[in-house]
């Protein structure tokens, strides 16, 4: 592990218009509390066609998560009640690869509470809701450490953690 932990910064905030920007934002907070941002490059990416640009993002972002030390997750409710799936595979990724993982966005809610209920404890399309009083999946809740904040606070802890295993 480097003196300087790299850290992966996996979320849907690519596709925030301004995400150039944000991205900017996210590095200096890094450089700030020691840590090396490792920003998913998706808005400089080119190529041939679309299906040559969605491979090399994959790719790029692969190698940038085997290369972090930790990874920092968005696991803000993207498009409906769950966070983003690239999200979510980039955590299972990274779990799977030994790296320790934590989220951010986390509803302070449990999940029976965030989901619209057509009968109670079943969603409006008829599935059950998991209830385990947990704010995500607990497939999500057991891989990461899961933050009520926003990106700044989880870095804050995520350094602090840091400096508390040298």
């Amino acid at each position: 592990m480097s003196a300087q932990p790299r850290i992966y910064i996996a979320g849907p905030d690519v596709f925030q218009p301004d995400y150039a920007r944000h991205k900017a934002r996210i590095k200096q907070w890094c450089a700030e509390l020691g840590l090396v941002a490792l920003c998913p490059g998706d808005d400089e990416v080119s190529g041939e066609d679309k299906a040559e640009v969605a491979r090399r993002i994959y790719e790029i972002n692969i190698a940038l998560i085997d290369s972090a030390d930790y990874v920092v997750a968005n696991v803000c409710d993207f498009r409906g009640h769950e966070p983003d799936s690239g999200t979510v595979f980039e955590i299972g990724y990274a779990v799977g690869r030994g790296k320790k993982v934590w989220g951010y966005n986390t509803p302070a809610q449990d999940l029976l509470s965030q989901v619209p209920q057509g009968a109670p404890g079943y969603c409006r399309q008829g599935l059950l809701i998991e209830d385990f009083g947990l704010p995500r999946n607990l497939m999500l809740v057991h891989a990461a450490e899961l933050v009520q904040g926003d990106l700044r606070d989880c870095l804050q802890g995520v350094a602090r953690w840091h400096a508390g295993q040298r």
